[in-house]
C-alpha cells in the first residue's frame, strides 16, 4: 500500500515529529518528561480521596483499581484532544513543504503510545508495592495498547481531517470526551451498571471493553474476554480503514483551508 511506502520513506521525518510531540508537550518544564508519572499520580490522588465517599467502593486495592483505569484513559484522551488540532496547528508547514499528511496524526498517537508504556512502570510500581503479584497475563499488555492504538488513530484521521473544515469539532470533541470520562469504567467497575438501563452504553462503548481488558490483566490477573477484544479490535480496524478514507479525501484542500 502506498501509505506504508511513503511512512518508509518519509521515515525520518515521523521520528523527527514523535520526537517533537514528547519533548514539546513538556517543553520549558522544569520536571519535563516525569510530568507523564506525575499527572495519572495527582488524578488518582483525587479521585481516591473523593470518589470513595460519593461511591462506596467495595473494591479492595481500590488506587491500583483507579490508576489502572486512568492512565489507558490518559493516553486516549490526550492523543484524540491534541490529534484533533494537529492539522490546523501545523498549517504553516503543510502550506510550505510536502510530506505525506498522516504522518501528523500517526506521530501524535505514537507520541501518546510512548508515553502510555512510560506511565505503566506506574502501575507495575503500584501492583509490586501494593503487595499484589505479577502474572504472565500481563504480557499481553502490547495486545490491547494495539488495539486502543489502532481505535485512536482512526478516530484521530477523522477528526483531524473534519477539524480543517469546521473548527468547532475541537470544542465538540472536549465536551464529548469529558462525557465519555463518566460513561466509562474507570473510577467504577463496570458490574456497577450490570442489568441496568445504562449497561448499553458500556456496552457500546470501545473504551469500555479496553479498560476492562487492563483491569482483567493488571488487576484481576485474568484473561482478558478474547471474543470482546475481537470484537473491539475488528470494530477499531474499520474505524482505521474508514477514517483514513475520509482523510484522504479530505486531504486534497487542505492547504487551500489552512
Amino acid at each position: 500500500m502506498k501509505i506504508f511506502k511513503d511512512l518508509y520513506q518519509y521515515r525520518e521525518l515521523l521520528k523527527t515529529n514523535v520526537r517533537k510531540e514528547i519533548r514539546g508537550k513538556y517543553k520549558g518544564s522544569f520536571l519535563g518528561v516525569l510530568w507523564s508519572f506525575i499527572n495519572p499520580l495527582l488524578m488518582v490522588l483525587v479521585y481516591a480521596i473523593v470518589f470513595p465517599l460519593i461511591l462506596k467502593s467495595s473494591e479492595p486495592n481500590y488506587v491500583i483499581f483507579l490508576i489502572i483505569g486512568i492512565i489507558p484513559w490518559n493516553f486516549f484522551t490526550t492523543v484524540v484532544n491534541q490529534g484533533t488540532t494537529t492539522i490546523v496547528n501545523n498549517g504553516n508547514i503543510i502550506k510550505k513543504v510536502y510530506f505525506p499528511r498522516e504522518i501528523l496524526p500517526i506521530s501524535v498517537v505514537t507520541s501518546g503510545l510512548i508515553n502510555f508504556f512510560i506511565s505503566c512502570i506506574i502501575i507495575l510500581i503500584f501492583i509490586i508495592f501494593g503487595g499484589m503479584s505479577l502474572s504472565l497475563v500481563m504480557l499481553l499488555l502490547p495486545l490491547i495498547t494495539l488495539i486502543q492504538y489502532i481505535l485512536s488513530l482512526g478516530i484521530i484521521f477523522i477528526l483531524s481531517a473534519i477539524n480543517v473544515y469546521i473548527r468547532d469539532i475541537e470544542y465538540i470533541v472536549n465536551f464529548i470526551v469529558m462525557m465519555l470520562f463518566y460513561a466509562t469504567p474507570i473510577l467504577y467497575s463496570s458490574e456497577l451498571f450490570a442489568n441496568t438501563a445504562f449497561e448499553w452504553i458500556m456496552n457500546i462503548n470501545p473504551m469500555a471493553h479496553i479498560i476492562n481488558a487492563y483491569r482483567d490483566i493488571f488487576y484481576y490477573q485474568v484473561l482478558p474476554d478474547f471474543s470482546i477484544l475481537a470484537i473491539v479490535g475488528i470494530i477499531s480496524f474499520v474505524i482505521l480503514i474508514v477514517g483514513y478514507q475520509i482523510f484522504k479525501k479530505l486531504e486534497k484542500r487542505f492547504a487551500e483551508e489552512l
